[in-house]
């Protein structure tokens, strides 16, 4: 049994992947930081009792910002996969907090790489890059494109993206950079764009909102499904040698576009319902994302398989759906309450 370990296995990517090791007969082991409430919500599904003799996947208390933790976990864990999908992720909050954006999505990579290190685990590496990194640079992108940062993250990414082909090159690691472009999926976290819309639509649809505020709609991204992407993870490190690799679908689609899309779904007119909030936009944008994955398609043979206009749909019945769910809810406990009095 192959054994991995997932940094940020909470998160939309984290959990897609653990289910889709834990299918592949891994033992799973995902790194969560401490928090006052419950922030495994992504993967409740998966966990069971680690006392359970058939459990296969257990979490771990730590934080990127410890290196210290990250040895002993790396080391006492053994595993021969880790997905370092860990960081501070979202774009325009890295404006407002630049340095913590640095410490955990740039400077957490090179501890993780270092811990793999000192720990002397003959582990294969996977480095959650992205596609922010090319900035303004023309499309279509592929791995021959310069960076161009126009963010915080993208820099703090940069960065972790040459520490990992450092470490490859120094101490002949099996460290892989996958520059993923955006990759979206009910699991989404709901500050960004595209679940933020796909949420609000929700509640527009139900009658408990009555606008959504957003900024630049004419920004273009080329937006695949997430579970599609974590295939494409899981591949690089299946490979002989170590190499980095751009996953997306080739399509670029502006924030308009996944608007209209989304409204259409439930017949309404996105213009009735949409206003433009100037704190919603970067201090520098990047206006076009477009992603030439034709390495992966010929190295790792990984193809997406959810397009577009399915991406849109699924977001946005699964949003309708589970506001649905949690109305009926409270109406069963609001009879129930009248009943009792």
């Amino acid at each position: 049994m192959k054994r991995a370990l997932i940094t940020g296995i909470t998160g939309q990517d984290g959990s897609y992947l653990a289910e889709f090791l834990l299918k592949k007969g891994y033992e799973v082991h995902g790194l969560i930081r401490r928090a006052s409430t419950f922030n495994t919500e992504r993967i409740d599904h998966l966990y069971a009792d680690p006392h359970d003799p058939k459990t296969r996947i257990y979490l771990h208390y730590g934080d990127l910002s410890d290196s210290g933790q990250l040895t002993n976990l790396i080391y006492n864990v053994q595993p021969e996969e880790i997905y370092h999908l860990g960081a501070q992720s979202h774009v325009r909050v890295s404006f407002d907090m630049p340095e913590y954006t640095g410490d955990i999505t740039a400077i957490g990579t090179t501890r993780m790489l270092e811990a793999i290190r000192r720990s002397g685990i003959a582990t294969k590496f996977y480095q959650a890059s992205s596609s922010e990194m090319f900035g303004d640079s023309p499309p279509p992108q592929n791995e021959h494109t310069p960076f161009r940062s126009r963010s915080p993250y993208a820099a703090a990414k940069i960065y972790a993206f040459w520490m990992t082909t450092n470490y490859r090159e120094a101490y002949k690691s099996f460290a892989c950079n996958g520059i993923l472009f955006n990759h979206e999926s009910p699991k989404r976290g709901e500050t960004f764009v595209t679940r933020k819309i796909t949420r609000s639509l929700a509640r527009i649809k139900l009658g408990l909102e009555k606008k959504l505020y957003l900024g630049n709609l004419n920004a273009k991204r080329d937006w695949g499904f997430a579970g599609d992407y974590v295939e494409a993870m899981w591949l690089m490190l299946q490979q002989e040698d170590p190499d980095d690799y751009v996953i997306a679908t080739g399509e670029s689609h502006s924030v308009k576009e996944f608007l209209e899309e989304a409204f259409n779904c439930v017949g309404l007119n996105w213009r009735e319902y949409v206003e433009i909030d100037s704190r919603y936009f970067r201090p520098t944008e990047v206006d076009l994302l477009l992603g030439d994955a034709s390495k992966a398609r010929r190295k790792l043979l990984w193809e997406p398989k959810v397009k577009f206009k399915e991406l849109v749909k699924l977001m946005v019945d699964a949003d309708i759906e589970d506001l649905e769910e949690m109305k009926r809810c409270q109406d069963v406990i609001r009879k129930l309450s009248n009943s009792e009095q």
